[in-house]
């Protein structure tokens, strides 16, 4: 059995970078004592998921948390997918998920490609391209496991985006995600299970705790779905890390059996 260990940490975000880097620390520790190989952190798990602190909280690279994330993947010899952060390139501000190998050598990054700008009728209203800049790669990174795919957030709900992931050989989608009390609800375990049964992949999708006094409430629930759209792990809206053991020989039995991708048209 080919399997991967995944620690999922539903940390609580503060206004204090300090105290979020700690509580982080904590979680990646704890993940690791259970024996995961991947650790993988909310959007914004360094920073309120609020404009007014996107652009305070911004650092360029190597920056605090990016330095901080190398150490602790080195520490703890785990792949550290960094959530998300506010990332500062010369006059522009992304929203950056930072990964990095057990080395504490920095594979990749993957910047928000879709930029959450919504007005939804007695629910949430917020506008990220007041702050943020688009990223524009699709982002795919190679491990002695499998191949990994990165989006961020409001990425998921776009499918072209998520099928090119698959497309480029991804087996595992991780997404550092902060869906809300209107988004979360509605559509959290639905994208999720759809994502995943579309592209007969394991998707997970990593949220922060719930915090009823933050001016922004992150849904919680962080889950792992499988190919088959089954929901194998779910966290609930506490601060928690969710551990699920993935079978990665699932994923070629599923694409056998109900053969998508092979079916799939160029044209239509």
């Amino acid at each position: 059995m080919k399997t991967i260990s995944i620690g999922i940490c539903q940390v609580n975000v503060t206004k204090n970078k300090e105290i979020n880097l700690t509580r982080a620390e904590s979680m990646i520790a704890n993940a690791s004592h259970m024996g995961v190989d991947i650790a993988v952190l909310p959007e914004m798990f360094n920073c309120p998921y609020d404009k007014k602190y996107f652009t305070s909280f911004a650092e360029s690279y190597p920056g605090k948390t990016t330095k901080f994330l190398s150490n602790i993947a080195k520490k703890y010899s785990i792949y550290i997918i960094g959530g998300s952060i506010p990332e500062k390139e010369n006059n522009n501000i992304y929203n950056t998920s930072f990964i990095f190998d057990r080395n504490g050598t920095l594979v990749t990054r993957h910047r928000k490609i879709h930029l959450f700008d919504v007005d939804i009728k007695n629910g949430v209203k917020f506008k990220e391209s007041d702050i943020f800049k688009p990223g524009q790669q699709v982002t795919v990174f190679n491990t002695e496991l499998c191949k990994v795919g990165i989006a961020i957030c409001y990425d998921m709900r776009f499918p072209e985006l998520i099928r090119e992931i698959a497309l480029k050989g991804a087996e595992l989608i991780i997404v550092p995600a902060a869906f809300n009390m209107t988004t979360g609800p509605a559509h959290w375990h639905l994208i999720s299970r759809t994502r995943a049964l579309d592209n007969q992949v394991f998707f997970t999708v990593a949220s922060a705790a719930r915090d009823r006094k933050s001016p922004y409430i992150a849904y919680g629930h962080s889950l792992v779905t499988n190919p088959w759209g089954e929901i194998i792990a779910e966290a609930g809206i506490g601060e928690e890390v969710l551990i699920a053991d993935i079978d990665l020989d699932y994923i070629p039995k599923i694409r056998n059996e109900l053969p998508l991708l092979r079916h799939k048209k160029d044209k239509y």
